[in-house]
């Protein structure tokens, strides 16, 4: 299918709609109902003054999109950046839809976003900007634990969830699953442990699982175990960060460059994450680094040749422009619609293997929904089983040591003996969650005639649960 340089500039939600309707031609599904998934249902603009530290206002501008209601509550994060637009919300309200159906996340898709940038204000103002755009969603019901419930994006995270849940708390006081309104809050104010490196732990998953499918490393080239894969990385913003630190301190992986907005870094004998990432906490940025080479036109190490390319940046990052140039045989996308539909369909000829962003970054809504359901439920994971399962592992090591009349080594008697904090519990729900999505998708890629990417193979998992949830509910007789 030839793209023509007018589609590649298609707004950024027909992007997702093109690749969404290449799915549906492997399914059954009645046009209407086809249009109702497609459709975004719900956007809500609202526009409010703020009061400055020094007493001046400065109006803002903001939007809630609600993609699909198919399952409640809906689900997406809240953005504070500069570029944000409408079109962008509703495209990035889309991919959480589909998204949460591809991890089995019982979930509709939403997604907030507020024109500002975090750095241009102090922490008393942004407070401020905060509350009053979350008091404006929750007037309007945009915002509850039941309905909509908002997550961290780009520019916000653990402080503005607070107070936003904190906002949320004040109206509505008697409301005993308040906690609940929000997710990616801190630990201390019902948050979980886990859900900061989610998006990034659950990258590494999704990785992870592809490995342990030769027939479809084969398909990239690629063969053996992680270890030694050279990986590019777009962005060490949290999602990137997490992705490549795991990828390389605990899969001994070789991260040769990383891309950010000042520039890149490359070193073919595998940078310091960790190193990288205090460097740029404290200089903003990666220019003036030690020990690596500086690339000042960083997007071009998008076209370095490595194993794994992880774009975890800002969507339109590949494109008709420099697809032709990528020298990899793996896409992971950390990032929410780093490829364009035109580069999309070029990689597919040429096939280079996509793990898509619906699939491949749900890791923070899955951590989300269990940091939900721990609120709904009032309890912290782990707390009515882990001394029960510590008690059960010290009885299986005795009776081993009774049955073989030898003493267990300290090191395997702890592990067996361990019980499961919530850490572990909420780990252990990711990589499961993250394994059992791929193998869906690989066995559609696999088992469904004419389908030869992994993109449409993710979109055809989504979409076929969705249309079941709006045919078993008898909304389409």
């Amino acid at each position: 299918m030839a793209v023509t340089a007018k589609e590649e500039r298609l707004p950024f939600s027909k992007s997702v709609e093109h690749m969404v309707d290449r799915a549906m031609h492997y399914l059954n599904i009645p046009q209407g109902l086809a249009q109702q998934i497609k459709a975004c249902n719900i956007v809500f603009q609202t526009q409010f003054p703020v009061r400055m530290d020094n007493g001046e206002y400065k109006t803002f501008r903001g939007w809630r999109a609600v993609h699909s209601a198919h399952r409640l509550p809906v689900k997406g994060g809240i953005r504070f950046a500069t570029h944000v637009h409408q079109d962008e919300v509703e495209a990035l309200a889309a991919l959480m839809t589909y998204k949460c159906a591809i991890v089995n996340v019982p979930f509709g898709g939403s997604k907030g976003g507020l024109i500002v940038n975090p750095r241009d204000h102090s922490e008393a103002e942004l407070e401020r900007i905060t509350r009053r755009f979350a008091y404006e969603l929750i007037k309007g019901g945009y915002i509850s634990p039941g309905g909509n419930v908002p997550a961290p994006d780009m520019g916000t995270g653990e402080r503005e969830m607070a107070w936003i849940a904190d906002t949320y708390m004040s109206m509505y006081p008697n409301d005993v699953n308040a906690l609940g309104c929000v997710t990616g809050k801190p630990v201390s104010t019902g948050g979980i442990q886990g859900r900061t490196e989610a998006t990034g732990r659950g990258v590494q998953y999704a990785i992870r699982e592809f490995f342990r499918h030769p027939e479809d490393m084969k398909l990239a080239g690629l063969s053996g175990t992680l270890a030694g894969k050279r990986i590019v990385v777009q962005g060490l913003g949290n999602v990137g960060y997490h992705a490549a630190k795991f990828l390389q301190e605990e899969d001994d992986c070789k991260i040769i460059s990383i891309i950010e907005w000042d520039g890149a870094l490359v070193d073919e004998n595998g940078l310091n994450v960790q190193a990288v990432r205090d460097y740029m906490d404290e200089h903003r940025g990666v220019k003036g680094f030690l020990g690596a080479k500086y690339v000042e036109n960083g997007l071009s190490c998008l076209e370095l040749e490595c194993d794994i390319l992880i774009p975890a940046a800002l969507e339109g990052q590949i494109t008709l422009e420099n697809v032709d140039r990528i020298k990899t045989n793996l896409i992971v996308e950390a990032a929410n619609g780093p490829t364009t539909f035109g580069a999309d369909e070029k990689l597919r000829q040429r096939g280079v293997v996509v793990l898509a962003d619906a699939f491949a970054n749900a890791g923070g809504v899955t951590v989300s929904y269990f940091e939900w359901i721990k609120n709904l439920s009032h309890i912290r994971f782990g707390r009515m089983q882990r001394r029960l399962e510590e008690w059960r592992g010290e009885k299986v090591v005795e009776a081993l040591e009774l049955m073989t009349g030898q003493k267990m080594p300290d090191y395997l008697k702890n592990d067996i003996s361990r019980g499961a904090d919530e850490l572990a519990l909420v780990r252990s729900g990711l990589d499961d969650t993250m394994r059992q999505a791929y193998q869906e998708i690989s066995e559609v890629f696999h088992s469904s005639k004419g389908i030869t990417d992994f993109r449409t193979a993710a979109f055809v998992v989504s979409l076929q649960k969705i249309a079941e949830s709006y045919l078993e509910f008898g909304i389409w007789p």
